[in-house]
């Protein structure tokens, strides 16, 4: 059996062509080999998903900040997702203990 590579780009909607290949791959049964033998109990038992192992330190917290109007213009003009670039602003430049004794 031949191997087929397509890509499909995970930030749209699957095309229906793209939809009927998905599900008839997952119809087709696993067959295990030496290159990828199937997993034993405590193997599987191990896996755990990355999303939650990394959740805690990917979670972000809803807080008041109150800026100038200068800073706010500022940070707008970054345009959409300026409060991301806030974030990681702010987290660089508190890792900075001149930075952080500059301003204080």
């Amino acid at each position: 059996m031949a191997v087929k590579r397509v890509s499909i780009d995970v930030k749209k909607k699957p095309t229906k062509a793209q939809a009927e290949m998905i599900e008839a791959a997952a119809k087709r049964p696993v067959v295990f080999d030496d290159d990828s033998p199937e997993l034993t109990k405590e193997q599987l038992s191990r896996f755990r998903r990355i999303s939650e192992a990394n959740n805690e330190s990917r979670r972000k917290e809803t807080v008041t900040l109150r800026l100038n109007p200068k800073a706010l213009r500022k940070a707008k003009s970054l345009g959409k997702g300026y409060t991301s670039v806030l974030s990681r602003i702010l987290e660089d430049a508190l890792e900075d203990p001149k930075v952080i004794e500059s301003h204080l």
